[in-house]
């Protein structure tokens, strides 16, 4: 990774300082770091000079932008009406509760982000959870930990995988 200070510089540079080209290099920013680091985004509306509070806007409102690392995995909850009525608040809360994680954020180890959706299209299967693309259904709050605690990062995969070498 550049410098700090260099990838705004660069970024900056590359749209000629148009405060108009803000969602781009925010999406440039996203891509260099993997999310927005808040300190990025001040030395952003410094050298923009443009309220920090504009950049924040704009942050909050697009969902494709994140606030936060990214975790390694990608958890997602069904929360549409078949999957709530079977039970998904319960799994949610356990899951947030074991992993010290909220809806939205991502683990302090980074080893997952999770998200409670409306809908996955699969109410047949309910409840639905959704790890990597792979769906889980019939879940409960037992068998939703346990599908989460055998992830491992790719770090302790390669580990392992050399350790048996």
């Amino acid at each position: 990774m550049k410098g700090k200070s260099k990838v705004i510089e660069t970024i900056v540079k590359r749209y000629e300082g148009d405060t108009g080209m803000l969602i781009p290099m925010m999406q440039d920013l996203q891509e260099e770091y993997g999310y927005l680091p808040a300190e990025q985004l001040r030395h952003l509306a410094i050298k923009l000079d443009v309220p920090l509070t504009r950049i924040c806007a704009i942050a909050t409102f697009y969902t494709s932008f994140r606030l936060a690392p990214k975790g390694e995995h990608e958890v997602t909850l069904c929360m549409g009406t078949v999957c709530y009525l079977k039970g998904a608040p319960q799994i949610l809360e356990t899951i947030c509760e074991e992993f010290q994680v909220e809806a939205g954020g991502t683990t302090s180890d980074r080893l997952f982000s999770l998200q409670a959706v409306n809908c996955v299209g699969a109410c047949a299967l309910a409840p639905v959870m959704v790890v990597d693309g792979k769906y889980y259904d019939g879940v409960d709050p037992k068998s939703a930990l346990e599908i989460i605690q055998g992830l491992s990062s790719s770090k302790e995969a390669t580990v392992e995988k050399e350790a048996q070498a």
